[in-house]
């Protein structure tokens, strides 16, 4: 019979390559960590690591269980969150991953609306882009991911396994200098940009800035680039290029220095709420999806 914290013990030193960096993770002591293997291996009936020098390395029995380790443990993981809701003895903890812009207009409030109507649940936070914060979805290493894909991108990543919350679609805005030709315009077709410096954000919005440059004839020239919204605002203040930037993200910054400009055709990004099948089933989770919806529609 394969046991839950067999699993555990199992993907931790599928990660770290090693009983011993295994062992310094989970806590434990590495003989403790050789003992779950062996009686996981036991119980499996065949292999599931292999020494190589001085690492470990699956074979394909121990990869194929990694593989299915994420969805057994959140299943166990919404098992237990259910039936401790159930039966009174806690309010359930979630273990929220979200994008910047959304860490500090989105879940502030959504996380202060849900202490004051439950108290006892915990929510801890770390911050992620996607692809990255859905990853961490399906590998169980956290409950609820707050993510974004942009209409008609190329690369749209699919969500089929998931549940899906939509929360809103935050449209781009232009953001350029006070004195640039174009800060009292109404508003700018993309292709007005076209001879600019540009200053690009996060990897995915830096794909989507090309893409959308691309459809309008031209490929922009960019100068700068940074994660950092606040980064890419104060560059703007500063006269150093243009940027087009989600609304979330100016909502969460004064642009000193900046104007911001509609921009034609709209592009939107989709923010969404994400979690799997089994874990939207618990009480705090659903909770959490609830408050997020809420202070998407404020």
């Amino acid at each position: 019979m394969i046991e839950a914290r067999h699993l555990r013990v199992l993907r931790a030193v599928a990660a770290t390559g090693s009983f011993s960096a295994a062992a310094r993770e989970l806590g434990c002591t590495q003989p403790a960590v050789s003992q779950q293997m062996k009686a996981l291996e036991s119980s499996a009936g065949t292999p599931l690591l292999i020494r190589t020098g001085r690492e470990m390395r699956l074979t394909q029995a121990g990869d194929a269980l990694v593989r299915h380790a994420a969805g057994i443990l959140a299943g166990l993981t919404a098992a237990e969150e259910e039936v401790a809701a159930i039966a009174g003895l806690r309010a359930g903890r979630v273990r929220l991953v979200s994008f910047p812009s959304g860490s500090s207009t989105l879940v502030p409030c959504a996380l202060a609306a849900l202490r004051a109507e439950h108290p006892g649940t915990r929510v801890s936070l770390v911050e992620a882009e996607p692809p990255r914060s859905v990853e961490m979805l399906r590998e169980g290493d956290c409950d609820v991911a707050l993510a974004f894909r942009y209409e008609g991108a190329t690369a749209a990543e699919e969500w089929d396994d998931l549940v899906v919350r939509p929360l809103l679609a935050d449209r781009l805005v232009g953001l350029v200098p006070e004195g640039h030709r174009l800060a009292a315009a109404a508003s700018v077709t993309i292709g007005e940009f076209a001879d600019e410096s540009w200053i690009a954000g996060c990897p995915r919005c830096r794909r989507q800035l090309v893409e959308v440059c691309e459809g309008a004839g031209f490929v922009p020239r960019i100068d700068f680039a940074t994660d950092d919204y606040p980064a890419v605002i104060g560059l703007v203040g500063a006269g150093l290029g243009v940027a087009v930037l989600p609304e979330l993200a100016i909502e969460s910054v004064r642009p000193k220095g900046a104007r911001t400009v509609t921009v034609e055709p709209a592009v939107r990004r989709e923010i969404v709420a994400l979690t799997l099948p089994d874990l939207a089933q618990v009480p705090a989770v659903a909770a959490t999806l609830d408050h997020l919806a809420r202070a998407a529609a404020r």
